[in-house]
């Protein structure tokens, strides 16, 4: 059987349009407000975040908490729950978190001319025309909001849809007569295809769910238990980015193999070819509220860096792609942070170390400047101070990497 999702421009008539397709086909009609509350039971998060994150203006502060992010996937898998079952007729804005691989799944869009809306809205609303003007413009932004986070595309874009009625033109029972028609063409077609199709959906969606928690920001799909991972950011660290991703992904069930590509968005922004802060930063604590704090307030400063909670996993990074600059805990379980300190400037010694403690002693800060720590800072430390003591390591780097260049440049000696 088949799936109806149906997407449409305020006041165009889908609620009714909706409840008379599920009472002609028999479906069970799935409200906005049915799936927001199954997600906020199902994830154990507000009903109104998930909300906000559908019809809510985007947020500056979103791009570190990533709660849209994480809203979105929460919606994403609990609706892949629902399809299974298909005989479910779904009107709201979900239906675009549905890949086109579901081919069980019947899109439609309703959409009226301006003047048309405006008159539904004052007749059915009690609202005035230019009350109604300004409530159909807001809901029309959010609905743009919603489809660009998705797919950097139009609401109403044709591509995304089987069907695309003027309600304006077709009457409702003829609308609903066209849905209905074409949904019974589509359930003959259901078959074993469309189920593993369902199965490696919500394969992907419990691995976009797991890398959305741990802070990823990626595009994930799925075919017979191999995952693909599409990494949409750009970031410095791109070979330890996909071991970190693949590890994550394989660690859900079901999953046989994983494969990971950067989008075709994938390239670094502007802002890196002037920046006098260091691009390649390891954070290294055990204490992981601190950290990921600490993380979040340095990309509010451009800043992407990696995490490591233990001196072996730092030791691990640091063999495979040394940072510029690592801001290093001394107390941790297993290997500590002087041991770290000594290791790292053993065998890089270009990497810049700054000890960040809650530990410290004058003893201690004289073994980790003996050692080769660039600085020295205690805990709880300001974000301005650290960016500024990061700032200076990486201009000592700066200033090697040019004398090396310079040295290494024929004639160098000479015009000295």
């Amino acid at each position: 059987m088949a799936v109806v999702t149906i997407f449409s421009a305020s006041h165009c008539h889908g609620d009714e349009v909706a409840r008379a397709v599920a009472d002609h086909l028999g479906y069970r009609l799935l409200s906005n407000e049915e799936l927001i509350a199954q997600a906020a039971s199902r994830f154990d998060v507000a009903d109104k975040t998930l909300l906000r994150a559908m019809h809510g203006p985007p947020s500056f502060l979103d791009r570190f908490r990533r709660e849209k992010e994480r809203s979105v996937t929460y919606l994403r898998s609990t609706l892949a729950e629902l399809v299974a079952d298909d005989r479910l007729v779904y009107h709201g804005f979900a239906g675009h978190l549905l890949p086109d691989s579901l081919t069980h799944v019947l899109r439609v869009a309703l959409v009226a001319k301006h003047d048309y809306r405006v008159s539904v809205a004052t007749k059915d609303g009690g609202l005035s025309r230019g009350e109604a003007e300004k409530v159909i413009s807001a809901e029309d932004d959010a609905r743009k909001q919603w489809t660009l986070h998705l797919h950097n595309q139009s609401p109403f874009d044709k591509n995304h849809y089987d069907l695309f009625i003027p309600v304006d033109e077709v009457p409702v029972d003829q609308a609903v007569a066209e849905i209905c028609e074409y949904c019974d063409k589509l359930s003959e077609a259901y078959g074993d295809s469309a189920r593993h199709a369902v199965a490696d959906f919500q394969l992907a969606c419990e691995v976009d769910r797991t890398l959305v928690e741990q802070g990823h920001d990626t595009d994930v799909s799925c075919k017979d238990g191999t995952v693909t991972v599409v990494i949409n950011k750009y970031v410095m660290w791109l070979e330890h980015r996909r071991k970190e991703l693949e590890k994550i992904a394989l660690s859900v069930e079901g999953v046989d193999e994983v494969v990971t590509r950067v989008g075709p968005n994938y390239r670094p922004p502007k802002i890196y070819a002037n920046l006098d802060l260091p691009q390649k930063l390891l954070l290294v604590d055990d204490e992981e509220e601190f950290i990921h704090t600490l993380s979040e307030r340095l990309q509010m400063r451009n800043l992407e860096p990696v995490i490591a909670h233990d001196g072996e996993t730092a030791l691990s990074i640091v063999e495979n792609d040394a940072p510029e600059v690592m801001v290093l805990d001394l107390k941790m379980p297993g290997i500590d942070g002087l041991e770290v300190l000594r290791r790292v400037k053993r065998e890089h010694p270009d990497t810049e170390v700054i000890i960040l403690t809650g530990h410290g002693s004058e003893a201690v800060e004289a073994e980790a400047e003996k050692l080769g720590a660039f600085a020295f800072l205690n805990k709880p430390v300001d974000i301005d101070v650290l960016a500024q003591t990061m700032k200076s390591a990486y201009a000592k780097l700066a200033r090697k990497r040019q004398a090396a260049e310079e040295e290494a440049t024929p004639g160098s000696q000479a015009a000295d």
